[in-house]
């Protein structure tokens, strides 16, 4: 009698979305509890599979889900790599499309606050099911190599931001300090920033700092394409 096979298996494919957000000057990762077998109730990445009559493409997919799962449309989206092969999920051969986002804390609201929810720090993961803790690792590493000479750490801000806090970003995801002159001088030339006027941060024990926010042209960059800024 012929025994079914992985190769007799409908392949299967899904996004993952590694969405990392800076709290305590670290780097933290959102999971979720499983809602099905396998791994059901096991903290994971979002996740789902791609619906051919809805979703356009992986990045749509990606999307959703995170708007779906977690309430979040986040201001960076972008493709990090895929993963596939026939041991990594029990269910069958799979192909999953990951992408990573990068959220302000403040735009996680209830996302961070449900009781399922769990903001952890990405140097400190617990144990997760299929291959998301090697995804994670292969996100942080993908972000902290970008941003030593992209704006990708401008996405961690909100609207509006002094330089020093924009440089504190970038140290925070970096993982070391910058010099003042050169961080000044890179910002400059990335050309992104526009000045909020009117707006100064006062009350402190240095000079009033000027507010700053993204252009219109980058503001809520959602990359489709695959390429992100400054790459």
């Amino acid at each position: 009698m012929h025994m079914p096979s992985h190769t007799d298996s409908p392949i299967f494919c899904t996004v993952d979305v590694v969405l990392l957000t800076l709290r305590n000057d670290r780097l933290h990762v959102l999971l979720l509890p499983r809602d099905k077998v396998p791994h059901q109730g096991q903290p994971a990445l979002p996740g789902g599979f791609v619906r051919a009559q809805e979703d356009a493409t992986a990045w749509h997919a990606a999307r959703r889900v995170l708007r779906e799962k977690a309430g979040i449309d986040s201001p960076y989206l972008e493709q990090l790599a895929t993963y596939s092969g026939a041991e990594r999920d029990p269910r069958g051969w799979s192909v999953s499309i990951v992408y990573y986002a990068l959220v302000p804390e403040a735009l996680l609201g209830a996302a961070a606050s449900g009781a399922a929810a769990r903001i952890v720090a990405a140097h400190r993961l617990p144990a997760l099911p299929f291959d998301h803790r090697d995804i994670i690792q292969l996100a942080v590493a993908r972000v902290r190599t970008k941003s030593a000479y992209s704006s990708l750490p401008v996405y961690f801000c909100g609207d509006t931001f002094t330089m020093p806090q924009l440089q504190a970003v970038y140290e925070s995801v970096l993982g070391e300090p910058i010099n003042k002159v050169s961080f000044r001088r890179k910002i400059a030339e990335l050309d992104m920033l526009e000045t909020v006027e009117g707006e100064m941060e006062v009350g402190k024990a240095h000079r009033p700092a000027q507010f700053y926010r993204l252009k219109r042209a980058y503001s809520r960059r959602l990359s489709t394409s695959g390429k992100g800024l400054g790459g």
